[in-house]
């Protein structure tokens, strides 16, 4: 298993006000709009999640990396758990021609509103069982997902993760190294359910037997 960082760039691109995000609104009520995966959560206020997500080519450059680093090439077939609108699978045919993309999530918004060029290849579906078969992937990854899971799904999830992927898998999570990281996820978050530092994520990945790469988002 190796650290492998594709998303700091992406991540601190982004300003924000943590202590705001608790006082200006009321967090309880964000979290519970934010969980039903919705319009709101995607396309509404910024109190309840996105505020706006619109495909803008930011995640082009990650695709790029992630392609070169894992040599992918025409007719690899890959895989994206909690693909969302699925941007980043899209620039993942732009970097790799050819290449074959499928991607699940759990909201039905994301999926009836994601990038139409590979909307056929999504499905409505959670990431605790995926309706793959075994090892039928040649790349399998998950970017801020696995987090928003409850300790016995997130188990389930890693060993599904598992069981699709041939060899390639990348996992990258929230997590946090000091207490004022923890103080500013907490402020954030509104989906998670799963806080973990990175020592105990990587407990949960020995555990399940995921040997992929890995990396983390923090709230610096």
């Amino acid at each position: 298993m190796a650290y492998v960082d594709f998303l700091t760039a992406t991540h601190t691109a982004t300003q924000r006000d943590y202590v705001g995000r608790v006082t200006e609104f009321s967090k309880a009520e964000a979290a519970n709009v934010a969980k039903q995966w919705g319009y709101d959560y995607w396309d509404g206020d910024r109190h309840y999640g996105y505020g706006g997500y619109h495909y803008d080519g930011r995640w082009r450059p990650v695709a790029e990396q992630m392609a070169s680093h894992y040599g992918l090439k025409a007719g690899d077939r890959v895989l994206d758990v909690g693909c969302g609108k699925a941007f980043l699978l899209y620039e993942l045919t732009q970097a790799v021609p050819g290449i074959a993309v499928a991607g699940i999530d759990v909201s039905e918004y994301g999926i009836e509103h994601a990038k139409e060029e590979v909307r056929p290849h999504l499905r409505v579906a959670s990431a605790t069982e995926l309706p793959f078969e075994d090892s039928g992937f040649d790349y399998v990854f998950s970017i801020n997902v696995f987090h928003n899971l409850q300790v016995f799904d997130l188990e389930k999830a890693l060993k599904e993760l598992v069981r699709v992927s041939k060899d390639k898998a990348y996992i990258c999570v929230e997590s946090y190294r000091t207490e004022e990281e923890k103080a500013n996820l907490l402020y954030w978050q509104l989906t998670c359910e799963s806080f973990y530092r990175p020592q105990e994520w990587e407990w949960w990945y020995d555990r399940t037997g995921y040997a992929g790469d890995h990396s983390f988002i923090y709230f610096e």
